[in-house]
């Protein structure tokens, strides 16, 4: 047995596993880990919105063009999601895609550091695109793994439950920022030495992060578990050819716009601040701690939206959140002061459930096309490469809390898909067939596992007819 399959690291696609009907029980363990990534990208993302304002001080640069940290790192996205990481996904496997995609964000991070050293804005661009490809490695695999890890019924509330620790993430790099990048802003180089060590931290912890992936056996979810769940569902979607699955394009452009919105308002938050508060760039500590506190209503919002899924149905709950997050971004454009600034607060709380629902409600039902549309929808994260440039030259030319119409334009956008999913028949039926299923909560094939022995329920005889039956012909046709 070679390295690779010792070690789990590369499976085949045309056969059946247990992990298609994997119970709640079975399926903690794997989540758990899994959600380990989540809060990796959200401080990193963080971060990222904490340093945009502050190269903007010490390089003396413009908002337009310190958005290229937001465009190098998002613009990443969709080379990893279409390209490399979805080439591995697709011929080895989730785990694989994990160690990979962790590799790359520490080789990133590891760069990073002679660049912030001699104050290079181009180089450090370059190793935050390597991290982005890092980070869209990890986006690739882990968003579908843990809609498809477990009953498919509850696949919302566990995408939004694991996006909550990547809140978590995006509250901690913030703080960290207001005590460490801000903490004397008449020594930007004191403050740039301080970020050194937090990239090489990052870079540690995710070499050994790697390595125990490598070493912790987790299920793999294959094509042709996907398909038996689309099969047993009867939502039939994934007999049309992938071309084809225009549910899955729409979710795609919806994540696209919506990503692009909420991380230009993340990402001139504390310009937006400085503005609406007049604090003319002397008190960005404070604007950062201002920032760590919208971002923890934003994961405040996750926790809640997962409290209402349990009675209503996401794509309700999704509808109800985005229309929010267009009624409150508008006042924040005329408003100043703290008027304005709870405006924000209010927006990114009710922007939290949006990301991960996307991605539940456009993962359901593509079946054996799983792999390939997970890469699709992740990659309309580069929106978060092309509506903060946008933001920065409105910013620049008028004002911050005016460019927020940049945002509002791109929230409208995507509220097309959740009107779709919510009134046009092609998308309601297939959402609502995968929350009403039975996989996973109770024993569908005879090949699955008792929840509450943990024991095969079909005794030796069904595993020797589940064993015969793994072989599945998959249509590999475009």
């Amino acid at each position: 047995m070679g390295f690779m399959e010792k070690y789990g690291l590369k499976h085949s696609d045309n056969k059946r596993t247990r992990a298609s009907e994997l119970t709640l029980r079975q399926s903690l363990f794997p989540l758990a880990l899994v959600t380990t990534l989540f809060f990796l990208w959200g401080f990193s993302y963080g971060l990222l919105d904490t340093l945009n304002k502050h190269f903007q001080n010490s390089l003396n640069i413009t908002k337009a063009r310190s958005s290229g940290l937001q465009a190098a790192y998002f613009g990443a996205y969709p080379l990893a999601s279409l390209g490399h990481a979805n080439w591995i996904l697709r011929h080895y496997g989730y785990k694989l895609v994990f160690v990979w995609g962790l590799f790359l964000y520490a080789v990133g991070a590891l760069v990073a550091w002679p660049c912030i050293l001699y104050k290079t804005f181009g180089g450090f661009c370059a190793a935050i695109f390597i991290i982005g490809n890092g980070l869209g490695a990890l986006e690739t695999a882990a968003n579908p793994y843990i809609t498809v890890c477990g009953p498919p019924r509850y696949s919302e509330v566990r995408i939004n439950i694991s996006q909550a620790f990547n809140g978590i993430g995006t509250v901690v790099a913030p703080v960290l920022g207001s005590y460490v990048i801000f903490i004397d802003v008449g020594d930007s180089d004191k403050a740039l030495r301080n970020v050194q060590w937090i990239y090489l931290a990052i870079a540690c912890f995710c070499f050994l992060l790697a390595g125990a992936f490598v070493m912790t056996p987790i299920p793999e979810i294959t094509d042709a578990d996907m398909a038996f769940q689309a099969e047993e569902t009867h939502a039939n979607t994934d007999v049309k050819p992938f071309r084809k699955q225009y549910r899955l394009f729409h979710a795609a452009f919806a994540q696209f716009c919506y990503v692009g919105a909420q991380v230009a308002i993340a990402g001139y938050f504390i310009n937006y601040v400085d503005e609406a508060l007049q604090y003319n760039g002397n008190e960005d500590a404070l604007a950062a701690r201002f920032l760590a506190g919208a971002q923890g209503a934003f994961a405040l919002g996750r926790f809640v939206g997962v409290f209402f899924m349990q009675w209503i149905r996401p794509r309700w709950v999704f509808l109800f959140f985005l229309t929010n997050c267009m009624i409150f971004i508008a006042p924040a454009i005329t408003q100043r002061g703290f008027t304005g600034m709870s405006m924000l607060y209010v927006t990114l709380f009710f922007e939290s459930i949006c990301f991960p629902t996307i991605v539940a409600l456009g993962m359901r039902g593509l079946g054996k096309h799983s792999k390939r549309g997970s890469g699709w929808i992740v990659a309309g994260v580069c929106g978060g490469a092309v509506v903060p440039p946008l933001l920065g030259v409105a910013a620049d030319a008028r004002s911050t809390p005016f460019a927020m119409v940049v945002p509002l334009c791109f929230f409208i956008a995507a509220f097309t898909y959740a009107l779709a999913v919510n009134f046009v028949p092609a998308y309601r039926t297939v959402a609502d067939k995968f929350s009403t299923t039975k996989i996973g909560v109770e024993n569908v094939s005879g090949t699955g596992k008792d929840e509450e022995s943990g024991s095969p329920s079909g005794g030796e005889e069904s595993e020797k007819v589940g064993a015969e039956t793994r072989e599945v012909h998959m249509d590999k046709s475009l």
